[in-house]
């Protein structure tokens, strides 16, 4: 297999040449005949088209006879529609647990040409220059990469203790990197709400630079604060999870990212927003934001997501526009991405059914570089130093102890909060629970569903611990432990009794990081992921049965959620409804406020 060799020139390069080729002066380097186009601009499909490919980019979309040479290569395209490479407009690398030369690998077959990454998680542990990592990594990869420069590290200042903090001068500096094209998800509803002054830097820093800036408005509430977020510049949208919202955002003139990833299956009710009303789809884009191993072998990426909406009722040429056009619209990149058109970049995908979106060829620049699901060519290799595999930092052992919930002094039975854990949704369910105190301590119950949880501090080695309880994983023993915890990527442990939770978040800590199932103070699975304690350098095929090793460890422990991995990470999400945990303690995250455990 060769090493891939990018063939990207910018429009400004290649003007003449392209004129060239289109008038029949120079030959095209590929012509592709006879294919049925989908044409995202006027929303139709087209039969027997040809596309004349020259340095990279389209020069001629119709009758291309002309433009063909003695050394052009000519493409049969009969029985197959011609798609602009898929976009996925917001996902986070990270949660693929894998790096970003093996994330492209896995996805291009699929259809996926081109991302906009918001790699906070990285970022979260590893600070600017985990980002700079990444974006070194990007170099020379088929995959066109452009970067959301993550916005909130951490995601709630003083509610939570991250390894880095990016504030506006990281902002402003970062938005003259040439492939910025935007500000990632704006999580800190409070601070933009309430005026806080150096989120409203970090704001002013980018749309100053000319770039968008993405959101992220979880609450329900729809009316004034929806409008106080988008007056701010705030121009897009992921966590819509009902009709409502999206079309509550579409009406304001925001940006609408659909979701449909692993965990959280939301486009089944937010498509609604547009198959049920007719609105325009042009602000309407659709995304994965986190898709684990098992997802990308055995389901797809973005090709996935449009054939879902079209299972919905959306039309699939809407879908298609909403994962390629409108994306690049949105991130001011028409001129390159999006469409087979004149000038636009040669990312082309081959589908002989829409409806089953079965990627048979991809084309990036002009390059036949995945075909039948397979890639035919070769990725860069490119090794992260030691600096960011070793970020798993804790000041000693961890010991049982250290998982007591102690009760006051005196008292029988107390209230204590529980975070109630719902399938397949990113929100949670804040309860109050009386619980009997033995021994002076609270207990897990198996019998009931509750488990303890604890967020350990593992950034700089400080140690700082906040307990909790947990309902509706389902264990019956043994505990699990991530150092994947949203998005400080503390040290989270669940468990349903003291010692396996101390073995479970020990083990981790001496690998460097990672996924961990422990019964009996023994590993059942364990999914090492040395890169900041997020990600491998292993192929995703190698990571999927890891990952399902681990997810059968989960089952033998007790519990048969789908998708309880990223169920468990974002746990410590302290700006998603409704109760959190983060190494600080309990977060109401709904009034954004710091709660006790016990009242």
């Amino acid at each position: 297999m060769k090493l891939y060799e990018p063939r990207r020139r910018a429009l400004w390069e290649v003007t003449r040449t392209l004129v060239d080729t289109a008038m029949g002066r120079q030959p095209a380097d590929l012509v592709i005949r006879g294919g049925t186009l989908v044409n995202v601009h006027t929303s139709e499909i087209l039969d027997d088209v040809d596309v004349a490919i020259r340095a990279g980019r389209v020069a001629l979309v119709g009758r291309g006879e002309h433009t063909i040479g003695e050394e052009t290569e000519v493409v049969d395209a009969t029985g197959y529609h011609l798609l602009p490479g898929l976009i996925e407009g917001h996902v986070h690398i990270e949660s693929s647990m894998i790096t970003l030369t093996q994330f492209a690998r896995a996805v291009i077959p699929r259809g996926t040409t081109a991302v906009f990454i918001d790699n906070h998680e990285l970022a979260n542990v590893l600070g600017v220059d985990g980002i700079r990592l990444m974006m070194e990594e990007s170099q020379g990869l088929p995959l066109k990469t452009y970067l959301a420069m993550p916005s909130c590290v951490p995601a709630l200042p003083g509610m939570e203790d991250a390894g880095a903090a990016i504030g506006p001068a990281d902002i402003e500096k970062a938005m003259d990197w040439d492939q910025v094209a935007g500000l990632g998800e704006m999580m800190n509803i409070p601070g933009v709400l309430s005026g806080d002054e150096m989120v409203h830097a970090i704001l002013r820093a980018t749309l100053k630079a000319g770039k968008v800036i993405t959101g992220h408005y979880s609450v329900p509430e729809t009316e004034r604060g929806l409008q106080g977020f988008i007056a701010s510049g705030i121009s897009s949208c992921h966590e819509s999870t009902r009709k409502e919202d999206a079309l509550a955002k579409l009406r304001l003139g925001m940006h609408v990212m659909l979701r449909e990833g692993s965990a959280w299956h939301d486009l089944k009710e937010t498509i609604r927003a547009i198959t049920e009303t007719g609105v325009d789809s042009r602000h309407a884009m659709m995304i994965t934001d986190d898709t684990h191993p098992d997802t990308l072998v055995n389901v797809g990426h973005m090709n996935h997501v449009v054939r879902r909406a079209i299972e919905e009722g959306l039309d699939p040429v809407q879908a298609v526009q909403m994962s390629t056009m409108n994306v690049a619209e949105y991130f001011h990149l028409g001129h390159d991405l999006g469409s087979i058109s004149p000038g636009k970049c040669a990312d082309i995908i081959f589908v002989a059914d829409l409806a089953e979106m079965q990627v048979e060829r991809v084309l990036v620049d002009g390059i036949l570089v995945a075909e039948r699901g397979r890639m035919l060519v070769d990725m860069p290799h490119f090794d992260y130093p030691p600096s960011a595999c070793e970020s798993v930092r804790l000041p000693r052992p961890l010991v049982a102890e250290d998982f007591q919930v102690r009760a006051p002094v005196g008292a029988e039975a107390v209230t204590v909060r529980v975070i109630e854990v719902v399938e397949g949704q990113v929100v949670t369910k804040h309860l109050q629970m009386e619980r009997p105190v033995e021994r002076g301590s609270v207990h897990a119950s198996a019998a009931e569903d509750l488990a303890k949880i604890a967020s350990i501090e593992r950034h700089r080695a400080t140690g700082q611990t906040s307990l909790g309880f947990v309902k509706g994983f389902g264990f019956q023993a043994g505990a699990v432990a991530s150092t994947i915890a949203h998005d400080s990527h503390n040290l989270l442990i669940v468990g349903t009794n003291d010692s396996d939770m101390a073995f479970a978040g020990n083990t981790l800590a001496e690998g460097g990081g990672g996924m961990v199932a422990v019964r009996d103070e023994a590993v059942l699975a364990l999914v090492p992921l040395p890169v900041a304690g997020l990600m491998s350098q292993e192929p995703v095929e190698v990571m999927n049965e890891q990952v399902k090793g681990l997810a059968k460890a989960w089952k033998d422990l007790g519990c048969d959620l789908e998708s309880p991995f990223m169920t468990m990470s974002i746990l410590a999400l302290p700006v998603i409804p409704e109760l959190r945990i983060t190494n600080r303690g309990l977060v109401d995250t709904v009034e954004f406020t710091a709660v006790e455990l016990m009242s």
